[in-house]
């Protein structure tokens, strides 16, 4: 193929994968791929309409093969230095190998195929962005959080052990049991009063576990994640303004430009 007409088979490629019909019926295609996904799991829906539902799942599966084609073919080697990109391919892929015997654990993943409506949507590709970048931040909670864990897991088992050997009989068991109490699932009629019963002043080290782990520790986590989003919708606001300032100063040119050939057109006409 020349390469004049290469060039413009992979322009119309570009045109179509951003054309946003296209992008808007890739973006509903996803979400009745994730009914008939559903609807596999009902083995009354099955028994009425299981062709129906796996000719559809079929027919949708080869149409996002033929999308990522043409997004490989407009982008070239771009496509797989995006990372959203390599994710619709690897989705897509997994639902192309045989649900065999030995790989029937990919039948399952083939629901991830869902996930592609975050890489399709703009506003929930943003969400996702913010929260990986509050990666780091949230590491560092999880580090403290770990710490807290440990000496209060030392702490129980030393205290509650030898009463309580199936909550807090060794460390494990009762990170355990702590881990339950800071979600606070039955954590007061389930462990705690029976504990306070045995030993009346164990409500010193369940209280203070409870308000550091649960309500402080949660709240760090909630401010490192709105901090990641307001971080991102400022960068996104940043993006904008230089976008409209660029289309404002190239107004600006266009716009001395035709008033210097107005004021010549009018030197000409005065001179006539």
């Amino acid at each position: 193929m020349p390469d004049a007409t290469r060039n413009e088979f992979r322009k119309r490629c570009a045109a179509l994968a951003e054309n946003p019909i296209f992008q808007r019926t890739i973006i509903v295609l996803i979400v009745v791929n994730a009914i008939t996904l559903g609807l596999e799991t009902s083995k009354e829906a099955m028994e009425r309409a299981g062709t129906i539902i796996s000719t559809l799942d079929n027919i949708i599966l080869g149409i996002f093969v033929i999308e990522l084609a043409v997004r490989i073919v407009a982008y070239g080697r771009d496509f797989f230095r995006d990372p959203w990109s390599i994710f619709d391919f690897i989705v897509v892929s997994v639902a192309l190998v045989p649900a065999t015997e030995h790989f029937s654990v990919l039948r399952a993943l083939r629901v991830l195929r869902v996930l592609r409506l975050a890489t399709a949507v703009p506003q929930m590709r943003r969400v996702v962005e913010a929260l990986l970048s509050a990666v780091p931040g949230l590491g560092a909670v999880v580090a403290i959080l770990v710490l807290i864990f440990y000496v209060a897991g030392v702490m129980a088992t030393q205290l509650f052990g030898d009463a309580f050997p199936q909550w807090f009989g060794t460390i494990g068991k009762s990170v355990y049991s702590l881990f339950q109490i800071m979600t606070l699932e039955s954590w007061s009629m389930g462990i705690v009063r029976p504990v306070m019963k045995v030993y009346p002043y164990a409500w010193g080290f369940f209280v203070p576990f409870i308000l550091i782990a649960t309500f402080t520790m949660l709240n760090l986590f909630i401010a490192v994640v709105v901090n990641a989003m307001q971080s991102k919708y400022h960068e996104v606001e940043a993006e904008h303004a230089q976008v409209a300032h660029a289309e404002r100063a190239s107004l600006l040119v266009e716009v001395k430009a035709l008033r210097g050939e107005i004021q010549e057109l009018t030197a000409l006409s005065r001179g006539r």
